[in-house]
């Protein structure tokens, strides 16, 4: 296998909980009214230091998509997943960005947040 590069972020930036791996940055964020199992999660335009897992059909609360789980490179701990094809075209807008479920990494966010209803 070969050594895994890693992309270094600066600014206010969103790190793997586990291993402080650097993930996102504030700025990439899309949303913050996304729900996962275990709590509040936020849509992500861009995600690095990631791999992702096999491609499945997910039943969420807006529908019917096609996603991965994704993975932290630096320690392999599921971190959210990524939208690779949303069936309804209202949702569209999800295609090619990433979840990261806010228990899973630290960063910026205020704990404090309201919850929201959107998916999984």
């Amino acid at each position: 296998m070969g050594r895994v590069f890693m992309v270094d972020l600066e600014g206010n930036i969103y790190i793997c909980k586990h291993c402080k791996t650097h993930l996102s940055t504030e700025q990439d964020i899309i949303s913050k009214t996304f729900q996962c199992k275990h709590g509040r999660a936020y849509l992500f335009n861009n995600v690095v230091n990631i791999s992702v897992g096999v491609k499945e059909d997910r039943m969420m609360i807006t529908g019917m998509h096609t996603v991965v789980d994704i993975f932290c490179v630096g320690c392999g701990s599921n971190v959210g997943w990524k939208y690779e094809f949303a069936h309804d075209k209202s949702q569209k807008y999800k295609e090619g960005k990433s979840v990261l479920e806010l228990y899973k990494i630290s960063g910026p966010h205020d704990s404090n947040d309201l919850a929201s209803d959107e998916d999984e």
